[in-house]
């Protein structure tokens, strides 16, 4: 247990931390902030990588696996400040409760880890197997796993722990995600003579529902690959008196494992062969987006957006000794899956780390009005990091 002190001194850092307006692209004060409380209590190395992130070190005095503890500093925009009954970045606390942007997603996870790392190095006096590492991520809340590809790089873990929210449970999976666009193609033409055009939107309209009767694949554990569309865009725009000679429609792709870039596109591709076969009137592609944003180091973070899928069974050996540790503090852990991507995409799904997550807070609070977290859930969390790294660095 928590004594009051250390009780204060991660309160303290939660509040510093989520006091820190950070929106992707922004996170140079929150990473200030975390950088110079492993500075001041004794990490052995704390670096800032091109994008922002920040990654501390703490060293056993054993050889031993390399346990990387990660959590995004980036946060989603307060849209309508009026909305708060709470000031977003006042950290007041309430009922138990420290209001903020932040808090639950994920700033009191970061700080719950990484006072735990200080905390369970103090206790021993360094008489551990291995090494702990720290990040604090930027880009997350835009790019899945993006940024988390330096810092893995740079660290060459042997585990990986995500402080995303989890009531406290263990994760041992997620859905991945990928942004698929889908383009048709016509001819413009003044809208007094549409014949003398090809108007990509009726393309469009074919396409979309031909891709409305693909199946989609579907996995025992995570369930279904989803295939949503989620806007549609002619051009010109507006189209005054133009046939339109451009359409571009954009789909949410939920991955499964095993998935990759090429067999998601596969069954869509073949699709828009086929009624281009059938329909000379139709032309169309198939491709991910692409995004790219600057970092608050004037480095540019950009890439495809496909973030791939994982998974872990429960009988795994390193998460059955993650599970033994955090059972012996007396309490009952739920083995689930996240419902959504984190960078656990890149650590697990693209690198194969050994990866698990567990962060408090339950997942339905991020990027709401007021959001909050629970004083007792910011305790439990920083005692389960002590627990896996009891389980990982003996």
């Amino acid at each position: 247990m928590l004594c009051d002190k250390r009780k204060d001194e991660l309160e303290e850092l939660t509040r510093n931390l989520v006091a820190q307006q950070s929106e992707s692209g922004s996170e140079d004060g929150a990473a200030g902030v975390l950088k110079q409380y492993m500075l001041r209590h004794g990490f052995d190395e704390v670096t800032t990588d091109d994008s922002g992130s920040v990654i501390g070190r703490l060293s056993g005095s054993r050889p031993g696996p390399k346990v990387l503890f990660d959590g995004h500093l980036d946060t989603v925009p307060v849209a309508n400040p009026a909305a708060w009954t709470h000031d977003p970045y006042g950290c007041e606390i309430v009922d138990g409760r420290m209001y903020g942007r932040g808090t639950s997603d994920m700033k009191g996870a970061v700080a719950a880890f990484t006072a735990a790392a200080r905390f369970f190095s103090q206790d021993r006096n360094r008489g551990f197997g291995g090494e702990i590492y720290i990040a604090g991520t930027v880009h997350e809340e835009c790019f899945e796993g993006v940024a988390a590809r330096s810092v893995s790089q740079t660290v060459h873990p042997d585990y990986v722990v995500i402080g995303e929210a989890s009531l406290c449970d263990l994760k041992i999976g997620q859905r991945g995600r990928a942004e698929i666009v889908v383009e048709t193609f016509g001819t413009p033409a003044h809208s007094a003579n549409p014949d003398k055009g090809v108007n990509a939107v009726y393309a469009m309209c074919k396409v979309v529902e031909a891709i409305r009767q693909l199946p989609c694949p579907e996995h025992p554990v995570l369930g279904k690959g989803i295939l949503e569309l989620t806007d549609i865009k002619s051009s010109p725009y507006p189209g005054a008196s133009v046939v339109p000679s451009h359409c571009r429609a954009t789909y949410d792709r939920r991955l499964l494992p095993g998935e990759t870039e090429e067999s998601v596109l596969a069954p869509l591709q073949a699709l828009l062969d086929k009624l281009m076969a059938a329909d000379p009137a139709i032309r169309a592609k198939v491709s991910y987006a692409g995004g790219q944003a600057s970092c608050y180091t004037g480095n540019t973070i950009q890439a495809r957006r496909f973030f791939p899928a994982w998974l872990y069974n429960e009988e795994c050996g390193f998460v059955q000794e993650i599970l033994a540790e955090l059972r012996a503090m007396g309490r009952e852990i739920g083995v689930t899956q996240y419902s959504f991507c984190t960078n656990g995409s890149h650590y697990a799904g693209e690198a194969g780390i050994p990866t698990v997550g567990l962060g408090p807070s339950p997942e339905n609070l991020a990027h709401t009005d007021d959001e909050y977290i629970e004083l007792e859930q910011l305790y439990l969390a920083c005692e389960s990091y002590q627990a896996i790294m009891r389980a990982l660095l003996k």
